[in-house]
């Protein structure tokens, strides 16, 4: 399969429009190609802001900003700057410098004061920002704004993306229906540490500060945490969420069937904006989901069904359509859980877990069944996949989703600079 093929399609469905919230995309001569290159996301209405941020070490420019200014302004902020094809990363002061002018300009076109404006950059690593052409082409994505310009903002956030990648969800809170509605990029350096990608979600929700941030955080460890493309996280990782209260709730202070109902719309978006990062992975032509079961801990069975996940040897076998289960009980022996392998079993089925497929079971008790090869095989050809792994030791459960690694990983990645 060339790169000028994917297996997989982008959203099925529009994102929805959210009260109070305005998005655009342009090209502005950032990309040599024309592609759209910057977005803007904007609420005249000040927002309650939360966020994730990547744990590399060397985390890029927008991320160093982003993570002072949600500390000091949590309450006040107006919207997101994002541009594609430079990530601003290992940029040292100037590149510091050059994030603060983005949001400075941000902040002048929106109408808004100053430290309202999130910056998000992505692209290559190691080049200075043009920080001209970005700061002339805001005014411009500007004048675009409007309710149903999401397509666009996806679309100008992508780097080697296939095609653009947008969620929504929704919920009824307190008599009033609350959307969130999210946009998203990431097609390699995508792996749980944090976020593993750029995402900005938006919700016309009323509430509290501390409790969109523990709903971020709890809907980022449920999505983004739990998928892996190639092991490699990001410098530039973050996950950004704004809410305006156009929605016209009454605010959500505290926990309860108020803040359960949002925390079911948020994690809806951001589960399903994670899915749409990893079948638009770099090269994939498999998308996988992986199951573990009975492990002694929810945190074990993570550790297991990462370990299956990011393993290239069980990713290159997913390729070869060759059902190497000898390498998938590895990674279960290597991940540092706990493990007894007269008491683990392993099953494949095609498609999605929910889609009720019928599973092929083969080890049983750290033994192989009489299964039929052919089967295996016509399992491994399909391009979604479902693993099972019960270990038998306890109710720890996790589940994660990956993909394969093709030839055309390499390539895309062997050429991303020249």
């Amino acid at each position: 399969m060339s790169s000028t093929e994917h297996a997989f399609a982008g959203p099925s469905t529009p994102p929805k429009p959210v009260k109070g919230f305005d998005a655009a995309g342009i090209h502005c001569g950032i990309k040599p190609t024309g592609a759209l290159d910057l977005a803007l996301i904007a609420s005249p209405t000040a927002c309650r802001a939360a966020a994730v941020f990547t744990q590399n070490a060397f985390p890029a420019a927008p991320v160093l900003y982003d993570r002072d200014l949600v500390r000091l302004n949590p309450d006040g902020t107006h919207g997101v700057v994002i541009n594609s094809g430079n990530a601003n990363a290992c940029t040292s002061a100037e590149g510091n410098a050059n994030a603060r002018r983005m949001a400075e300009a941000a902040e002048k076109s929106m109408g808004s004061t100053d430290n309202t404006a999130f910056v998000m950059s992505t692209g290559v690593i190691g080049v200075q920002l043009p920080i001209g052409v970005i700061e002339a082409g805001i005014p411009e994505v500007a004048s675009k704004l409007r309710p149903d310009g999401w397509e666009e903002a996806a679309e100008a956030i992508m780097t080697t993306d296939v095609f653009p990648k947008w969620a929504s969800g929704q919920a009824e809170v307190g008599g009033k229906t609350v959307t969130v509605t999210g946009i998203g990029k990431g097609a390699g350096m995508i792996h749980p540490n944090m976020a593993t990608m750029l995402g900005t979600l938006a919700t016309d929700a009323a509430i509290a500060q501390p409790l969109l941030q523990k709903a971020l955080s709890k809907a980022v460890s449920n999505s983004f945490n739990r998928i892996s493309i190639d092991g490699d996280t990001s410098t530039n990782d973050t996950v950004l969420v704004l809410a305006n209260g156009a929605a016209g709730n009454a605010e959500i202070t505290e926990e309860g069937a108020d803040y359960d109902a949002f925390l079911a719309a948020l994690s809806a978006a951001s589960m399903e904006l994670a899915k749409l990062i990893v079948r638009n992975g770099e090269g994939v032509t498999k998308f996988v989901t992986v199951q573990v079961e009975g492990a002694v801990s929810d945190d074990e069975a993570h550790q297991v069904a990462n370990s299956i996940a990011k393993s290239p040897l069980v990713k290159t076998a997913f390729f070869g359509h060759d059902a190497n289960w000898g390498r998938i009980l590895c990674a279960v022996g290597y991940s540092g859980a706990t493990v007894d392998p007269t008491r683990a079993h392993l099953f494949i089925a095609a498609g999605q877990p929910h889609e009720g497929s019928p599973e092929l079971q083969l080890v049983d008790a750290g033994t192989p069944t009489n299964y039929e090869e052919a089967d295996a095989s016509v399992i491994f050809a399909e391009s979604e996949i479902s693993v099972r792994v019960p270990l038998g030791l306890g109710e720890g459960s996790a589940t994660v989703w990956t993909c394969d690694l093709s030839y055309d990983y390499v390539s895309i990645n062997a050429e991303y600079r020249t």
